[in-house]
Protein backbone atom coordinates (compact mmCIF):
# COMPACT_ATOMS: atom_id res chain seq x y z
CA UNK A 1 0.00 0.00 0.00
CA UNK A 2 1.95 2.96 -1.23
CA UNK A 3 -1.20 5.05 -0.92
CA UNK A 4 -1.20 5.04 2.87
CA UNK A 5 -1.67 8.16 4.93
CA UNK A 6 0.51 9.80 7.53
CA UNK A 7 -0.47 11.26 10.89
CA UNK A 8 2.10 13.68 12.29
CA UNK A 9 2.15 14.68 15.97
CA UNK A 10 4.55 17.46 16.89
CA UNK A 11 4.92 19.48 20.07
CA UNK A 12 7.47 20.97 22.38
CA UNK A 13 9.08 18.39 24.66
CA UNK A 14 6.74 17.73 27.60
CA UNK A 15 3.49 18.81 25.90
CA UNK A 16 2.12 15.25 25.90
CA UNK A 17 2.38 14.18 22.26
CA UNK A 18 3.97 10.83 23.11
CA UNK A 19 1.20 9.97 25.60
CA UNK A 20 -1.45 10.87 23.00
CA UNK A 21 0.26 8.87 20.23
CA UNK A 22 0.55 5.76 22.47
CA UNK A 23 -3.17 5.96 23.26
CA UNK A 24 -4.12 6.39 19.60
CA UNK A 25 -2.12 3.30 18.66
CA UNK A 26 -4.34 1.33 21.08
CA UNK A 27 -7.71 2.70 19.92
CA UNK A 28 -7.32 3.21 16.15
CA UNK A 29 -6.63 0.13 14.06
CA UNK A 30 -4.43 0.36 10.99
CA UNK A 31 -1.85 2.71 12.51
CA UNK A 32 1.79 1.86 12.94
CA UNK A 33 4.34 3.98 14.76
CA UNK A 34 7.24 5.36 12.75
CA UNK A 35 10.36 4.78 14.81
CA UNK A 36 12.70 7.73 14.35
CA UNK A 37 16.44 7.39 14.26
CA UNK A 38 18.54 9.45 16.67
CA UNK A 39 22.16 9.95 17.61
CA UNK A 40 21.65 10.63 21.31
CA UNK A 41 22.37 8.03 24.00
CA UNK A 42 19.56 5.67 24.96
CA UNK A 43 17.80 6.50 28.24
CA UNK A 44 17.48 3.63 30.76
CA UNK A 45 13.75 3.02 30.06
CA UNK A 46 14.05 3.12 26.25
CA UNK A 47 14.20 0.17 23.86
CA UNK A 48 16.24 0.32 20.66
CA UNK A 49 13.96 -0.18 17.64
CA UNK A 50 10.84 0.60 19.66
CA UNK A 51 11.35 4.10 21.11
CA UNK A 52 14.07 5.11 18.64
CA UNK A 53 16.58 3.52 16.34
CA UNK A 54 19.72 4.56 18.20
CA UNK A 55 22.64 5.00 15.83
CA UNK A 56 26.05 6.57 16.27
CA UNK A 57 26.70 10.16 15.29
CA UNK A 58 29.02 9.01 12.48
CA UNK A 59 26.45 6.54 11.12
CA UNK A 60 23.74 9.21 11.26
CA UNK A 61 25.90 11.66 9.30
CA UNK A 62 26.68 8.94 6.75
CA UNK A 63 22.95 8.26 6.23
CA UNK A 64 22.37 12.01 5.72
CA UNK A 65 25.06 12.06 3.01
CA UNK A 66 23.48 9.00 1.35
CA UNK A 67 20.04 10.67 1.22
CA UNK A 68 18.47 7.95 3.39
CA UNK A 69 16.35 10.38 5.44
CA UNK A 70 12.94 11.77 4.59
CA UNK A 71 13.75 14.50 7.10
CA UNK A 72 16.38 15.07 9.75
CA UNK A 73 17.26 17.77 12.20
CA UNK A 74 20.14 18.62 14.48
CA UNK A 75 17.87 19.27 17.46
CA UNK A 76 20.72 20.01 19.86
CA UNK A 77 24.45 20.23 19.09
CA UNK A 78 25.56 16.81 17.72
CA UNK A 79 22.16 15.34 18.60
CA UNK A 80 20.34 14.39 15.41
CA UNK A 81 16.83 12.99 14.92
CA UNK A 82 15.38 11.86 11.63
CA UNK A 83 12.93 9.70 9.73
CA UNK A 84 14.37 7.08 7.43
CA UNK A 85 12.55 6.81 4.08
CA UNK A 86 12.70 3.03 4.47
CA UNK A 87 10.61 3.24 7.67
CA UNK A 88 7.61 4.85 5.90
CA UNK A 89 7.86 2.39 3.00
CA UNK A 90 8.06 -0.58 5.41
CA UNK A 91 4.86 0.51 7.20
CA UNK A 92 2.97 1.16 3.95
CA UNK A 93 4.04 -2.26 2.59
CA UNK A 94 2.43 -3.75 5.72
CA UNK A 95 -0.85 -2.07 4.70
CA UNK A 96 -0.81 0.41 7.59
CA UNK A 97 -0.97 4.18 7.96
CA UNK A 98 2.04 5.86 9.55
CA UNK A 99 1.85 7.81 12.81
CA UNK A 100 4.73 10.06 13.84
CA UNK A 101 5.80 11.48 17.20
CA UNK A 102 8.28 14.02 15.90
CA UNK A 103 9.85 17.42 16.53
CA UNK A 104 8.21 20.51 15.04
CA UNK A 105 10.62 21.09 12.14
CA UNK A 106 10.55 17.41 11.21
CA UNK A 107 6.76 17.39 11.26
CA UNK A 108 6.56 20.40 8.97
CA UNK A 109 9.10 18.84 6.59
CA UNK A 110 7.08 15.61 6.33
CA UNK A 111 3.85 17.57 5.78
CA UNK A 112 5.53 19.58 3.01
CA UNK A 113 6.75 16.38 1.33
CA UNK A 114 3.47 14.39 1.51
CA UNK A 115 0.99 17.32 1.39
CA UNK A 116 -2.66 16.12 1.51
CA UNK A 117 -1.63 12.52 2.35
CA UNK A 118 -0.46 13.83 5.74
CA UNK A 119 -2.36 15.32 8.69
CA UNK A 120 -0.12 17.50 10.87
CA UNK A 121 -1.28 17.95 14.48
CA UNK A 122 0.41 20.30 16.93
CA UNK A 123 0.00 19.52 20.64
CA UNK A 124 0.24 22.59 22.86
CA UNK A 125 0.73 22.74 26.61
CA UNK A 126 -1.81 24.95 28.43
CA UNK A 127 1.09 27.29 29.32
CA UNK A 128 4.88 27.47 29.50
CA UNK A 129 4.61 27.19 33.30
CA UNK A 130 2.75 23.87 33.04
CA UNK A 131 5.28 22.65 30.48
CA UNK A 132 8.14 23.48 32.84
CA UNK A 133 6.42 21.57 35.68
CA UNK A 134 5.92 18.51 33.46
CA UNK A 135 9.59 18.51 32.43
CA UNK A 136 10.69 18.85 36.06
CA UNK A 137 8.48 15.91 37.07
CA UNK A 138 10.23 13.68 34.53
CA UNK A 139 13.42 13.99 36.53
CA UNK A 140 15.56 13.82 33.37
CA UNK A 141 16.63 17.47 33.24
CA UNK A 142 19.11 19.57 35.17
CA UNK A 143 18.54 23.32 35.43
CA UNK A 144 20.63 24.11 32.35
CA UNK A 145 18.98 21.47 30.12
CA UNK A 146 15.54 22.47 31.43
CA UNK A 147 16.16 26.10 30.46
CA UNK A 148 17.34 25.00 26.99
CA UNK A 149 14.15 22.92 26.52
CA UNK A 150 11.91 25.80 27.67
CA UNK A 151 13.64 28.24 25.32
CA UNK A 152 13.25 25.75 22.45
CA UNK A 153 9.58 25.19 23.39
CA UNK A 154 8.85 28.90 23.17
CA UNK A 155 10.37 28.95 19.68
CA UNK A 156 8.47 25.81 18.60
CA UNK A 157 5.14 27.25 19.80
CA UNK A 158 5.55 29.99 17.19
CA UNK A 159 5.05 27.33 14.47
CA UNK A 160 1.73 25.97 15.79
CA UNK A 161 -0.34 27.84 13.20
CA UNK A 162 1.53 26.10 10.36
CA UNK A 163 -0.05 22.76 11.34
CA UNK A 164 -3.44 21.50 10.15
CA UNK A 165 -4.81 21.14 13.69
CA UNK A 166 -3.84 22.43 17.15
CA UNK A 167 -4.81 20.51 20.29
CA UNK A 168 -4.24 22.02 23.74
CA UNK A 169 -3.33 19.28 26.20
CA UNK A 170 -4.63 20.66 29.50
CA UNK A 171 -6.46 17.40 30.25
CA UNK A 172 -5.02 14.23 28.71
CA UNK A 173 -8.37 12.42 28.37
CA UNK A 174 -9.94 15.34 26.49
CA UNK A 175 -6.85 15.74 24.31
CA UNK A 176 -6.91 12.02 23.43
CA UNK A 177 -10.64 12.20 22.60
CA UNK A 178 -10.10 15.21 20.30
CA UNK A 179 -7.08 13.58 18.67
CA UNK A 180 -8.95 10.30 18.12
CA UNK A 181 -11.90 12.05 16.44
CA UNK A 182 -9.59 14.20 14.30
CA UNK A 183 -7.46 11.26 13.12
CA UNK A 184 -10.43 8.97 12.42
CA UNK A 185 -12.11 11.70 10.34
CA UNK A 186 -8.92 12.17 8.30
CA UNK A 187 -8.36 8.43 7.75
CA UNK A 188 -11.96 7.93 6.64
CA UNK A 189 -11.82 10.70 4.00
Amino acid sequence: MTNGKLIIFSAPSGAGKTSIVHRLLKVISGLEFSVSACSRPKRPNEINGKDYNFISLDEFKSKIENGDFLEWEEVYKNTFYGTLKSEVERIWKNGKNVIFDIDVQGGLNIKKFYKEKALAIFVKPPSIEVLKQRLQLRGTENEKSLNIRIEKAQFELSFADKFDVEIVNADLEKAVKTATETVETFLNK
